[in-house]
C-alpha cells in the first residue's frame, strides 16, 4: 500500500479516500459535485489501486443516489402506518418456557452465556438490562418479545385500516391484560379488542377515537422474488420508527416455530421490538410481518423471517369479521415423494405428495381419495410439499367444491372434493394407553430383517393403533434391510405392496413374494400417523 498525495480541497470540495488509499477505494476528490481528474490520474498511477474512469464513477454514484432516494420514498410512505405496541402481562403468565415451543432466553441469560452486556456504555444499556426476549423453535431460533420483569412488553404493528385496525404478531399481545398503541406522533390509545391466530402468530388490534390514521398499502408477497430489496420497520430495542434495509434471501421457509409457516427470509436487520412491524418493498407496500430471527447471540445475524402478507390478508380479514380464523381440511395424512417412492408410484421425484392415510368420515374419504394416491395440485395450485397442500386447502371456503389432480396406479386423474371446516381438535395426536399384553404369534421375515406379530385390540390401542390392523413389528435385525429403511419395533404394518394385510403370517408371505431388488413398499403406522416406506 502506498501513500497518495493529499490534494488541496476547493471551497466546495470533499476529500474522499485522501491519505492512505487501499485497493477498491475511490481515491478521488469530488469538487462541486464532480470528480477531480487530477485525483483520478494520481490514483491511476498507483498500480495497487484499479483505475476508475470518471464517467464510470459518476454512473455508480448516480445509481447509489437513486437507490437512496428509493429507500427514502419507501420509508417515508410506510412509517406513517407503523405503531408501537406496549402490553401489560399478568405476572403468572410470564414463564421461562413453553412446552414444545422452545426456550425463552431473556437478555440476562444472554449476558451470562455470551460474556456480558454488548450494549454496555451505549444508550441501549438500560433497555438491555430491563428487557427480555423469547426464543421459539429449534436451536438459534428467536421470536422476540421485549418483556421486562415488570410485566410490560414492547413490539410493533402496522395500521391496515384507517378506522383503527392494526396488524401485529400474536406473541406481541399474547396473554396481555392491557394493550396500548402508540402512534408516530406520540398519541396513545388503549385497545378495545384483540383477536389472535396462534397458528400463524398473527393478531389484530382494534382502537377507537384515533383520527388521521394512515392505512398501509398491502402488496403481493407471491410476486416477490429472491434478491429484491426490502425494508424492515419497527421499534428495535425500543427505538421507535427505525428502518433497516436488506434483500429477500429466500421464500416459502418453514422453520418450526408456528403451526402454519410460509416465511419470507430476509437479511434486513430485525431485533427485539421489531416483531409485528412491516417488511416493505421499495414502493412502500407491505409484503410481510416481521416475526422471528435465527440467532446464536440473541441479536440480528442477518437471518430474519416475516409472515407473507398474502397469508396476513387472509388471516386478518377473518379476525376482523369473525374474531377467529376458519380453516378447511381434507382429512388425509401425507408424506413427501422420495426417489424410492417415486419409482414405485409412477411419478417424478419431488412431484406432489403421497396420501398415506385417509381419516374415516373426512372429506377426502367421501370424495373417494385412497392411500397411495399422489396429489399433484389442489384447486389449480401446484403441490410441492405438505405445507403447500395444507395452506391451499385451509384457505378455500368450507364446503366449496375444488378439483384435486392425482396420480393413481400410474394414471393421472381429477377428483372433486368439498373440504369441510376443521374441527377444533383436528390434528391432535391421540396418546397411547398403557398396561397391554405382549405381542403373540411371532413370525420372522428373515430376508427383510423383520419379526412380525399379531396383537389383540387392547395391545394395538396401547400403541396408539386402535384403527389399524393388529400386525406389529416386534423385532428388527440391527444389521438388516428394515432398520436401514427406518423401521422400528412397535410400528404396525398396514399394507405390503399396496395390498392390505390381515395377520402376521399373511404379511410374511406377501414379503416373500416381493422383489428385494425393487424393494417392498410398506405402509406403516404409529401413534403419530401413517407413512410409506420402501425396504430394499
Amino acid at each position: 500500500m502506498r501513500r497518495v498525495t493529499y490534494f488541496r480541497r476547493a471551497a466546495a470540495g470533499v476529500a474522499v479516500g485522501a491519505g492512505c488509499v487501499g485497493s477498491g477505494m475511490l481515491g478521488a476528490v469530488l469538487l462541486n459535485g464532480d470528480i477531480d481528474s487530477r485525483a483520478h490520474a494520481a490514483v491511476a498511477a498507483d498500480a495497487s489501486v484499479p483505475a476508475v474512469a470518471p464517467e464510470k464513477a459518476r454512473e455508480g454514484i448516480a445509481s447509489a443516489n437513486d437507490l437512496s432516494q428509493a429507500f427514502r420514498f419507501a420509508a417515508g410512505k410506510a412509517l406513517a402506518s407503523v405503531v408501537a405496541i406496549e402490553t401489560t402481562v399478568a405476572p403468572q403468565e410470564m414463564t421461562r418456557g413453553e412446552g414444545g415451543q422452545g426456550q425463552q432466553i431473556p437478555f440476562d441469560d444472554f449476558q451470562r452465556r455470551f460474556g456480558g452486556n454488548p450494549f454496555q456504555g451505549t444508550p441501549f444499556e438500560k433497555y438491555f438490562n430491563e428487557n427480555g426476549g423469547q426464543g421459539n423453535g429449534g436451536p438459534g431460533m428467536r421470536r422476540f418479545e421485549a418483556r421486562p420483569q415488570s410485566g410490560e412488553g414492547l413490539g410493533s404493528g402496522v395500521v391496515i385500516d384507517a378506522a383503527g385496525v392494526i396488524l401485529t404478531n400474536n406473541h406481541v399481545v399474547r396473554n396481555a391484560e392491557k394493550v396500548t398503541v402508540r402512534l408516530g406522533d406520540g398519541r396513545e390509545f388503549v385497545a378495545d379488542e384483540v383477536f389472535t391466530d396462534p397458528k400463524t402468530d398473527l393478531a389484530v388490534v382494534k382502537i377507537s377515537g384515533a383520527t388521521g390514521l394512515v392505512a398501509a398499502e398491502l402488496g403481493d408477497s407471491e410476486a416477490l422474488e429472491v434478491g429484491d430489496w426490502v425494508l424492515a420497520l419497527g421499534q428495535p430495542f425500543g427505538l421507535e420508527q427505525t428502518v433497516t434495509a436488506g434483500i429477500v434471501s429466500a421464500k416459502h421457509r418453514g422453520i418450526g416455530i408456528n403451526a402454519r409457516e410460509n416465511f419470507i427470509q430476509t437479511d434486513a436487520a430485525i431485533n427485539p421490538g421489531n416483531s409485528g412491524g412491516p417488511l416493505v418493498t421499495l414502493d412502500g407496500r407491505v409484503i410481510g410481518i416481521n416475526t422471528a430471527i435465527h440467532s446464536r447471540s440473541g441479536g440480528n445475524e442477518g437471518i430474519g423471517f416475516a409472515v407473507p402478507v398474502d397469508m396476513a390478508k387472509w388471516v386478518s380479514k377473518q379476525l376482523v369479521e369473525e374474531g377467529k380464523v376458519r380453516r378447511s381440511y381434507l382429512g388425509v395424512g401425507i408424506q413427501e415423494v422420495t426417489p424410492e417412492l417415486a419409482a414405485r408410484l409412477g411419478v417424478q421425484e419431488d412431484d406432489g405428495v403421497v396420501v398415506a392415510e385417509i381419516f374415516e368420515g373426512a372429506p377426502a374419504a367421501k370424495a373417494g381419495l385412497r392411500r397411495g394416491d399422489v396429489i399433484l395440485s389442489f384447486d389449480g395450485k401446484n403441490v410441492n410439499d405438505g405445507r403447500s397442500l395444507q395452506l391451499a386447502v385451509e384457505q378455500v371456503e368450507p364446503d366449496a367444491r375444488s378439483v384435486v389432480t392425482i396420480v393413481r396406479d400410474g394414471k393421472r386423474q381429477d377428483v372433486s372434493v368439498a373440504p369441510a371446516e376443521q374441527p377444533a381438535d383436528y390434528g391432535m395426536a391421540s396418546q397411547p394407553t398403557r398396561g397391554a399384553s405382549a405381542p403373540t404369534n411371532e413370525v420372522q421375515a428373515e430376508e427383510w430383517g423383520l419379526t412380525l406379530a399379531d396383537v389383540d385390540s387392547d395391545t394395538a390401542a396401547s400403541l396408539g393403533l386402535a384403527d389399524a390392523p393388529a400386525i406389529v413389528i416386534s423385532n428388527v435385525d440391527p444389521n438388516g434391510r428394515a432398520v436401514e429403511a427406518g423401521l422400528r419395533p412397535g410400528m404396525a404394518i398396514v399394507q405390503v405392496d399396496r395390498q392390505d394385510v390381515v395377520d402376521a403370517e399373511a404379511a410374511v408371505a406377501m414379503l416373500k413374494q416381493a422383489d428385494p431388488k425393487q424393494g417392498a413398499l410398506l405402509l406403516v403406522k404409529t401413534g403419530q400417523g401413517s407413512r410409506y416406506v420402501v425396504v430394499k
